[in-house]
């Protein structure tokens, strides 16, 4: 396998595509690039809960350190807590984790100092310094001749493997002090508190599905100091449930919960914590447009939308971009990917950005999309509206929702990237189809940046038409 960044960091099976030796090479390659050779820099590391993750974040650590680097361990937390933390302390930051994946995949990403995701200047330099260690391509030495290199320093077990594994030798790393952590996670929740102004969530009934990732063992928890009645699903990480047919990208349990329950708002985070799908009082859905186009027309409303611009990517949804310019509010596109939308946002001073999928960024308040922050806001935002009308005629989450802008037909489908081939004659074909379907068409397909398959998107006049052109599409690239 070739390693390379995606959107969002290295990612593959683990303990084959991604092992012990990548996850300490790479550790080394950021330091190296990111910090430079002087040090001393100190790095936040933490990880999900999948299985694979002690051991490869033990290598990750040990690979930093032998660069001169401090390792600040945070053991198990979301993504945006290591983001805020490394801006917190005044360190990069990096995460052991393969998002919304299964348990059997996993993967790394980056921060730079101060909690930013890293530019592609900044992951180039990466990828060359990995490129030096011979990892960069699919011939790359095997475990055993990496680890006897003198400049690795890699501990291995000649009897059992790389280190980590059960029964293997081990990588050891600095472990934050529980006061430490404390410190803070009381910071970033005092900073999720003035968020909202330090209003309450009294009285509103949640339930929280924790996609047995790395939200599960806290989210519930602080919606729930901050005066919500919470119900927990998928909670309990055994290490390979994470994200199984649950979370972000698997709602349909919580939907049906939401709707039993009688409950105000579902709200489902992913394995590392850094997107949120929200489930309303009718069950329906709230994805990433929809929570733009409340939040957008809130904060514009109160003034707090700066540039009076939203900032999305190519695959928000039409209906998003028709709210919007009946709000009379700007909308700035950039590519698929987080980075892409916090680049846009840092270089127009923009406050708020996103994606479909649930990854938003309330940029005035931190680095990088946050879940969590985004569920505190929503909660917040149908905790105001209640407030707003006290004789119990306000409107239901799933009445917000509905009013705060019309979705217009589209179909995401994902082609494994073996079975389908994207070339330029290809990518003729289909800019051709596209082009003939019709002014209210709106066509996408790419490669993922996260899994090995191809995206399309086709949003159509109808469902049906949307349906059948997406078909066409598939059979284009499956075909070749």
């Amino acid at each position: 396998m070739e390693l390379s960044f995606g959107t969002d960091g290295i990612r593959g099976r683990a303990f084959d595509e991604i092992d012990e030796v990548v996850a300490h090479a790479l550790g080394r390659a950021a330091n190296r690039a990111l910090i430079g050779r002087s040090g001393p820099a100190r790095w936040a590391v933490g990880r999900d809960t999948r299985e694979s993750g002690p051991a490869l974040a033990r290598a990750l650590a040990a690979g930093l350190r032998a660069t001169g680097a401090e390792v600040i361990d945070l053991g198990v937390v979301p993504t945006p807590v290591v983001a805020f933390a490394a801006q917190h302390l005044g360190a990069a930051g990096a995460v052991v984790s393969a998002s919304h994946n299964l348990w059997h995949d996993n993967g790394v990403k980056l921060f730079a100092a101060g909690g930013t995701k890293l530019s592609d200047a900044e992951q180039a330099a990466v990828a060359l310094c990995l490129g030096d260690l011979g990892l960069t391509h699919g011939d790359r030495p095997s475990a055993a001749e990496i680890a006897r290199r003198p400049d690795v320093g890699l501990a291995i077990d000649a009897a059992t493997g790389p280190a980590g594994r059960p029964g293997a030798g081990r990588v050891g790393g600095t472990a934050v002090t529980p006061t430490e952590l404390g410190r803070v996670l009381a910071a970033y929740e005092a900073s999720l508190r003035d968020a909202v102004g330090g209003r309450t969530l009294d009285g509103l009934r949640l339930v929280v599905d924790g996609a047995n990732g790395a939200s599960a063992l806290g989210a519930a928890g602080l919606l729930g100091r901050l005066g919500a009645e919470v119900t927990a699903l998928f909670c309990e990480p055994d290490g390979r449930n994470i994200n199984d047919g649950c979370g972000s990208v698997h709602p349909a349990a919580l939907q049906a919960a939401v709707v039993d329950q009688g409950a105000d708002l579902g709200l489902a985070f992913d394995g590392d914590g850094d997107r949120m799908i929200g489930v309303d009082s009718d069950g329906g859905l709230i994805d990433g447009d929809r929570q733009m186009a409340l939040f957008a027309t809130d904060l514009a409303e109160r003034g707090l939308l700066v540039g009076n611009t939203l900032v999305v990517t190519v695959m928000s949804n039409l209906g998003l971009r028709r709210a919007m310019a009946a709000a009379g509010i700007n909308l700035a596109e950039t590519a698929v990917g987080d980075r892409s939308v916090l680049e846009a946002m840092d270089a127009g001073g923009y406050s708020l950005g996103g994606e479909q999928s649930g990854h938003l960024i309330f940029r005035r308040e931190a680095t990088t999309g946050d879940g969590l922050r985004s569920a505190v806001h929503l909660a917040d935002l149908v905790a105001r509206s209640r407030a707003a009308v006290p004789d119990g005629s306000a409107l239901t989450s799933a009445e917000l929702a509905r009013a705060a802008m019309q979705e217009a037909p589209q179909v995401l489908l994902g082609v494994p990237a073996g079975s389908a081939t994207l070339d330029e004659h290809t990518r003729a074909a289909i800019d051709e189809l596209a082009a003939n379907a019709g002014p209210d068409v709106r066509v996408l397909v790419r490669p993922s940046g996260t899994e090995p398959v191809i995206r399309v998107m086709v949003e159509a006049a109808t469902e049906r038409d949307a349906t059948t052109l997406a078909g066409r599409l598939v059979a284009l690239l499956k075909r070749g």
